[in-house]
């Protein structure tokens, strides 16, 4: 359940913090994505006995917090609203005098939907039907139960909305508690009633606060001012809204074919993977702090694969929409593992990632890049042959490293060797990796062109190697050579696709900040990510430079925030930068690791010397990481 407001202003996750009037309170949201999906069935409550397009309100009115939103309307109109995993609970405080009513579209979504909607005494029951996602064929049907305090004075409905009154004389306040389901309404109603129970607004409001702060505990952090806690647990908020829990309280759950299926005792299935993004340290940083749920959500991948056929790059609800490029999904399956999250079926996931790397519908392009050692231009259904050769390589990588934990040592030696397929894009002409052709020559090529790269360009691509740095640094004429070119290259932090500069606002450049430390200057990637972090990143409802993706480009900011990176993809080092915080300890469900950083704050950001230690207690701890020396990193 994601019960949040949407304005009038259409934005994709639902809410544009410029525009002053919402247009209803929808129960499901995707947060941050690149396109539009959810919003469906939106609750709107109105006064004068008629639907209305939209009211306004004052941010003044409004506040939001964890578990939690309440906005009241220039009308006088107050709604507050709280969640459960699988429900939502709404109080609308009515004006005294006014005509109470309230509409419930079931026929509404941020993409094109269907419906069906049922009016009781004091319920509202349906499903939404919508899908679409960046245009793409996906369908999902979203089935949901509301059930009011009180009777209805007045009833109507017109396709799929419904429109009803209340008698509000006595009691202003009226509360609606909602349940979804992908399965069935009867499962949507059984999800409310099991998670509220008897509980009341503010006691379920204050449970999911509770819920909420024990999660974001889980990362403990002294020192640093307000703004660099504020940033910290805003960042690690957005970071863990997905995937989400897409099974119900009796472990059922729509399956990728369409079937119902049912979650083993006390797992969850999780739903809505932005595969492309979350994959690089949004997924790691939920395996980190809570690797038994990161092994929920790698289990509910290798499920859609095994329902599916194939890993999808970007799944939404029960259905995978063949966005984006590469092969993201196995690499957080590999570096959930990596982290420790090990519950899942990994004889499975292993054999569905083999499969899966000759599947086109998983790997566009397999052919070529299996013969050739590279994407050429040209071939059907890829975007970017570049951007694409690239993510294959990566994907390749945390294959062979899932597979060597696993003891499968042929397979890993397959994946490994295929991972250094970037060096066949690596053109000793001008050190740039670069499109080639599938007759082994070079097209004509501009550091800043997006053509065969997916949202960055060529000068943006050149550093995405996480797992290999050393052997593009080689290529790259060695260490000093790289430095001085990293220098140039983060002579903006946010240059954008059309400039061959850093473009920190979107996912391919995150993992280059970190490239100084494997060329032996610590220093300045500590320099890099401190200046990013605190110019990029604010606590204030533009304090993100780009779309959040589903948490990925938050993630981000919360391991800044602790001075390290999960650079490498399947595997769990670490490359150290410097913490905001002179202390920061990660509580991990029963492990946890301690970084020490006396000193350390949002202007003190080179460490002079470091220290690592081991106690009886399985946690590390590091002080003092050294600004001159090559880069060190652990393994959890």
């Amino acid at each position: 359940m994601q019960f949040s407001p949407d304005t009038a202003t259409y934005q994709h996750g639902g809410y544009s913090y410029d525009d002053g009037r919402i247009r209803g309170f929808s129960l499901t949201h995707l947060s941050g994505a690149g396109c539009g999906d959810f919003g469906n069935v939106p609750f709107m409550p109105v006064l004068d006995g008629s639907p209305v397009a939209d009211c306004s309100f004052s941010h003044d009115n409004e506040s939001a917090s964890p578990g939690a939103y309440d906005v009241t309307f220039d009308n006088g109109l107050r709604t507050e609203l709280s969640a459960t995993q699988r429900s939502g609970i709404a109080r609308f405080t009515y004006p005294q005098g006014q005509q109470a009513s309230l509409s419930v579209d079931a026929a509404k979504a941020f993409n094109d939907a269907s419906d069906a909607v049922r009016v009781g005494s004091n319920t509202i029951s349906g499903y939404s039907d919508s899908g679409g996602f960046c245009g793409a064929d996906n369908s999902y049907r979203v089935h949901f139960h509301a059930t009011f305090d009180r009777d209805f004075t007045t009833t109507q409905v017109d396709g799929g909305r419904a429109f009803v009154g209340f008698d509000t004389a006595q009691a202003p306040e009226v509360v609606a508690r909602i349940g979804i389901s992908f399965v069935s309404e009867d499962n949507a109603k059984a999800n409310a009633e099991t998670e509220q129970g008897g509980r009341g607004f503010d006691e379920i409001r204050d449970g999911a606060r509770a819920a909420w702060n024990g999660v974001l505990g889980r990362i403990d952090v002294g020192g640093g001012s307000d703004e660099d806690r504020r940033r910290l647990y805003t960042g690690l908020y957005h970071s863990l809204l997905h995937p989400s829990v897409f099974s119900d309280v009796n472990g059922q759950y729509a399956g990728f074919d369409g079937q119902v299926h049912t979650a083993a005792e006390g797992r969850a299935q999780y739903a809505n993977y932005s595969g492309w993004d979350v994959y690089r340290s949004q997924l790691p940083l939920v395996a980190l702090i809570a690797p038994d749920i990161a092994s929920d959500i790698a289990q509910s991948a290798v499920n859609q694969s095994v329902q599916g056929g194939y890993f999808d790059r970007w799944t939404v609800a029960n259905g995978g929409t063949g966005v984006m490029v590469g092969d993201p999904l196995p690499i957080m399956v590999a570096s959930a593992h990596a982290f420790g999250a090990t519950g899942f079926d990994t004889a499975t996931a292993l054999r569905q990632m083999r499969e899966g790397a000759t599947n086109t519908d998983e790997r566009p392009g397999h052919a070529e890049y299996d013969s050739l050692g590279h994407v050429p231009p040209g071939v059907q259904d890829v975007w970017g042959s570049a951007a694409t050769t690239l993510e294959y390589t990566s994907a390749d990588f945390a294959i062979s490293q899932f597979a060597e934990r696993l003891g499968a040592t042929d397979v890993h030696e397959e994946f490994l060797a295929k991972a250094q397929n970037f060096e066949n894009l690596f053109n000793p002409a001008n050190s740039y990796l670069q499109p080639r052709n599938a007759d082994g020559s070079w097209p004509q090529f501009d550091p800043v062109q997006t053509e065969e790269y997916t949202e960055g360009n060529g000068a943006q691509y050149t550093w995405m190697v996480p797992f290999n740095q050393r052997a593009l640094f080689d290529l790259m004429g060695g260490d000093e050579r790289v430095v001085s070119r990293l220098d140039e290259f983060f002579t903006e932090l946010n240059g954008g696709p059309d400039k061959p500069y850093a473009y920190l606002g979107n996912e391919p450049s995150l993992n280059a900040p970190w490239a100084y430390a494997y060329a032996g200057r610590p220093d300045r990637t500590q320099d890099v990510v401190r200046r990013a972090l605190t110019s990029l990143f604010k606590s204030t409802p533009d304090g993100e430079v780009g779309n959040d993706d589903l948490g990925q480009m938050s993630s981000w900011s919360v391991w800044a925030s602790i001075g390290m990176y999960p650079q490498v993809p399947g595997r769990s080092e670490l490359v150290l930068a410097s913490p905001v915080f002179s202390s920061v300890r990660i509580d991990r469900g029963g492990t946890s690791i301690a970084i020490n950083a006396p000193g350390a704050s949002e202007s003190a950001k080179f460490v002079r010397g470091w220290r690592s230690t081991a106690s009886t207690a399985p946690s590390r701890g590091w002080a003092r990481t050294s600004s001159r020396r090559a880069a060190r990193s652990t393994s959890i």
